[in-house]
């Protein structure tokens, strides 16, 4: 399965991963204008966190919120897969303690997070990261070769079948069938969605003329479901189903090898490695904050362009003692060796590198507790 095939490659993933959040039963909302002491990590902390965020990460959270309960048998995490677009609608409401999230705030979404976390606001740690497949179900077909100008016009529904010239001629030994092209999309607003739009967007602006958004575009008329979940099973009970998915939650589903230079670069986790060293802190970030920007029309043959960082949003200062204490213990266990290993052993996900530990540690000791 695709699964054990990530898993297997993902120790050289060099990006991403990072710390969870949120409180108790309480709202974590920090008075406006407080500032506190920081605090550190507690061990044997009592508590529950609440998340409501990304299905992509789904599996991950649930072998951190297990490896986390058996070192602290009376703290439970609780988190609910709902897609990243309900996760930050949540969290900024004051109605879950963090937040999953395949796209990191936006301007607008970082300055309410004011109301809720107090002057100092929210932020983001990259706490899951993989290549986005774009997984296909095709009788006797494995893989594809296409390009991203080939890619746009299939998801606009330009190009309707399987044997399309535009696709036979970067398939020249593959015997493809006449059979019509479905496409399946997310029907809830989602963070996988925005960075595989964005990679088209980039990669194929004149075809792709859509603004980038965790909707897709309502004039597409097309095959769609809830989650990573809906859109993987619609496309493996679909012959000549196409996707776009989390890599390591699509199954026995064949993948598009995405031209990339000169190349066309088979989904893996070296691969997607590589486009994320590329990346970059987004600009006017706040010191804590480790939200990147990818480089999605790179030319650089190997690379994997269409990257998923699913992100952890939480409170730079909470209610608490107690409630900081609890965030940071998670936090910091999910970051640890055998909080990776943990989740790489149930997701397939990549552990994160020295260096982004590193920063997400400092970032999740730097939560406060507003006086």
């Amino acid at each position: 399965m695709k699964l054990n095939r990530i898993g297997s490659a993902a120790a050289v993933l060099s990006v991403a991963a990072l710390a969870l959040t949120a409180c108790g039963s309480d709202s974590p909302t920090a008075a406006a204008g407080s500032e506190g002491a920081e605090t550190s990590a507690a061990s044997g902390v009592t508590g529950t966190l609440t998340g409501i965020g990304a299905s992509s990460q789904n599996s991950a959270m649930e072998a951190w919120s297990t490896g986390f309960k058996a070192a602290n048998p009376d703290a439970n995490v609780q988190y609910s897969p709902d897609g990243s677009g309900a996760g930050r609608e949540a969290f900024l409401a004051g109605g879950a303690q963090f937040a999953g999230s395949d796209a990191y705030l936006k301007e607008d979404e970082a300055a309410k997070a004011k109301e809720v976390c107090g002057p100092e606001g929210a932020f983001n740690i990259p706490a899951y990261v993989s290549p986005i497949a774009i997984a296909f179900n095709l009788e006797g077909v494995e893989e594809i070769n296409m390009d991203a100008a080939t890619i746009a016009k299939v998801f606009k529904k330009e190009i309707t079948k399987w044997n399309d010239e535009a696709i036979a001629k970067q398939n020249p030994d593959v015997e493809l069938p006449d059979t019509a092209i479905t496409v399946v999309h997310r029907n809830d607003e989602s963070g996988t969605t925005e960075n595989f739009v964005e990679y088209l967007k980039a990669a194929a602006a004149d075809v792709w003329t859509y603004d980038v958004s965790g909707d897709w575009p309502s004039d597409i008329q097309s095959e769609n479901a809830k989650g990573t979940s809906g859109v993987v099973s619609t496309t493996t009970s679909t012959d000549g189903a196409i996707t776009y998915a989390d890599f390591s939650a699509v199954g026995n589903l064949s993948t598009v090898n995405v031209k990339v230079g000169e190349d066309y670069t088979k989904i893996s986790a070296e691969a997607a490695a590589k486009a994320l060293e590329t990346a970059t802190p987004v600009e006017g970030a706040a010191e804590n904050d480790l939200a990147l920007d990818l480089e999605r029309d790179t030319t650089e043959s190997g690379t994997y362009p269409i990257v998923l960082v699913s992100y952890h949003i939480f409170c730079s200062s909470y209610k608490d003692q107690a409630t900081a204490d609890l965030v940071k213990a998670f936090g910091n266990y999910v970051i640890s060796e055998d909080g990776q290993k943990t989740a790489q052993a149930s997701a397939g996900n990549a552990p994160i590198s020295a260096t982004i530990a590193e920063k997400a540690k400092k970032s999740i000791d730097g939560i406060t507790v507003a006086e």
